[in-house]
């Protein structure tokens, strides 16, 4: 019996590449949700250390301007972190959307991958079928030779 062919071979071969695309292409989306993250944290401990300070030197007394430029600085780290959540969010949603195609690209890989299984089933019990038939052919063959011979 010549050898198992699976006709959509190069479809699931294909089919697995733009999987392996779309899983780096998370994971490049997924890098850049964390990186975001620690930037997000690295400003609200910058931020919070600040307010720590200038809270410090409220009570050991400072001027007027140097009120004004610890608010000043807090307003900016403030203005940041929340571009950062914006920006959060956003990558946030690219990286879910990413992910949600790489959930259907799976679906439709292991489909037709299950398909190639059952015809491999299919196939190996049509060997096995066929090579049980063989046997059974040899040996009513060495039967039938022994009963002429003896």
């Amino acid at each position: 019996m010549k050898k198992f062919y699976f006709a959509l071979d190069t479809v699931l071969r294909y089919k697995e590449q733009v999987l392996d695309g779309l899983k780096a292409e998370h994971a490049r989306a997924l890098a850049r949700v964390r990186e975001c993250e620690r930037a997000i944290e690295e400003l609200e401990l910058l931020h919070l250390k600040c307010t720590e300070e200038f809270r410090q030197n409220k009570q050991d007394g400072i001027t007027i301007r140097e009120i004004h430029t610890y608010e000043n600085y807090l307003e900016s780290l403030g203005l940041q972190i929340r571009q950062k959540k914006e920006q959060l969010a956003q990558l946030k949603k690219k990286e879910e959307a990413k992910r949600n195609e790489v959930v259907e690209a799976k679906k439709e890989t292991s489909t037709i991958d299950k398909l190639k299984e059952k015809k491999q089933e299919a196939y190996n019990k049509e060997v096995q079928k066929e090579e049980e038939q063989f046997i059974e052919e040899f040996v009513v063959t060495k039967r039938a030779m022994a009963r002429l011979g003896g």
